[in-house]
């Protein structure tokens, strides 16, 4: 029998039982609990399983489906149950969700509210409120997204391959609004690979350097040749591609030996002009012509969705809420719409990304309430067609 009638739970009710759930990543158990006690009384299928071996997994992932009509349009919600480790100097404890304020500017602290629980719960309050025979609506809830993410989304999207449940559109449920709620979406991400380089010397004294080849030299050389590269100017859509060194070492504690092998890290940020692949053969070359080797791992491509139906329909529902007209973006770091776009077209928006990874982590009850309608209105939305 079907399910439509709403839970008895606010949203804020909802997002204070996730945020109540420790889920440091890779999250675990309990918070999948609550999850699926949340959306299987709503008729959803609700599929869990553990993926991947250490040092990156292993992993817990939810996949959970209600299913419309035969032919019926499908739209996915995706996000993350996992968290950042809150640190010391909250004023309350980080996962005892706390809400202060007076009513009607309520905020509801604990790590997570933002990033991305609050939006989960959103998500769950929208569809409490969508009839079954309305299309078909999906959840892609991963515990590792601010990990490595190597058995977390992509673990998903070979499940839902298999079942041959793709959805027709993704609403990604990051923290995507700056200033007030409503006033980002993010269409694209920039790609990311980071390359670990390493130089080899042969160790000697210092006083005598013709005995010697002294790695950190040729490492400095090979650095400054990659820092002065411009990549590029930007695009339509996208800023400039950056490259910026991020660690530097030899771990010699002798201040008389040339040591043997000096090392580093880069990390590069780059649009649509580029893939990763070809950058890192781009610093493999550099790195080979200064006698180093370049070690690179891509974290993600990057990718557009192009403004049209689906922003439209967003954009649509965030004016009908708000009021305010959303920009769209593409910056910002990775999430895992890298992954995702690979499924179906994929847009993220969600709360006010302030307090996100912070102390105090905090999200404004009213918001929590306004994002779950427009999450209700893109979905109707988007299952109409």
């Amino acid at each position: 029998m079907s399910q439509t009638a709403p839970l008895a739970a606010t949203v804020a009710d909802l997002a204070e039982a996730l945020i109540a759930c420790p889920s440091v990543t890779p999250a675990t158990g309990m918070v999948f609990d609550c999850l699926e006690n949340q959306l299987a009384p709503l008729g959803f299928e609700v599929t869990r399983f553990i993926a991947g071996e250490a040092p990156d997994g292993p992993v817990e992932n939810l996949f959970a489906i209600r299913r419309g009509p035969e032919g019926s349009r499908h739209f996915a919600f995706a996000g993350h149950l996992d968290v950042v480790p809150p640190g010391e100097g909250w004023t309350s404890a980080p996962f005892l969700p706390e809400r202060r304020g007076p009513e009607g500017q309520e905020l509801l602290y604990g790590r997570g509210a933002v990033d991305m629980k609050g939006s989960i719960a959103a998500m769950v309050a929208a569809v409490t409120h969508i009839p079954p025979e309305t299309g078909t609506v999906s959840f892609i809830i991963t515990g590792d997204e601010e990990g490595p993410a190597r058995f977390g989304t992509l673990a998903l999207i070979d499940l839902m391959r298999e079942k041959g449940e793709i959805p027709d559109l993704c609403l990604v449920g990051e923290p995507t609004s700056v200033n007030r709620l409503g006033d980002m979406m993010k269409v694209g991400r920039r790609g990311s690979v980071n390359i670990w380089l390493e130089v080899e010397g042969v160790q000697g004294h210092v006083a005598y350097p013709h005995l010697a080849d002294n790695p950190i030299t040729k490492l400095v050389a090979m650095l400054a040749e990659l820092d002065a590269i411009v990549l590029d100017e930007g695009t339509d859509w996208f800023q400039a591609s950056n490259l910026e060194v991020t660690d530097v070492s030899c771990g010699n504690p002798a201040t008389n030996v040339i040591p043997a092998k000096a090392s580093a890290r880069i990390s590069i940020r780059f649009n649509d002009l580029h893939t990763g692949e070809g950058l890192a053969a781009r610093v493999a070359e550099i790195a080979q012509r200064h006698g180093g080797t370049a070690r690179p791992v891509i974290s993600g491509e990057a990718f557009l969705t192009q403004p049209g139906a689906f922003s439209a329909m967003l954009a649509e529902a965030i004016r009908a809420e708000t009021g305010v007209e959303p920009e769209l973006s593409t910056s910002g770091g990775t999430s895992d719409a890298r992954f995702l776009k690979d499924l179906s077209p994929v847009i993220e928006f969600g709360l006010c990304n302030a307090t996100m990874h912070k102390r105090d982590e905090a999200v404004a009850v009213a918001d929590l309430e306004a994002l779950a309608r427009i999450y209700e209105q893109v979905t109707l939305a988007a299952l109409a067609g």
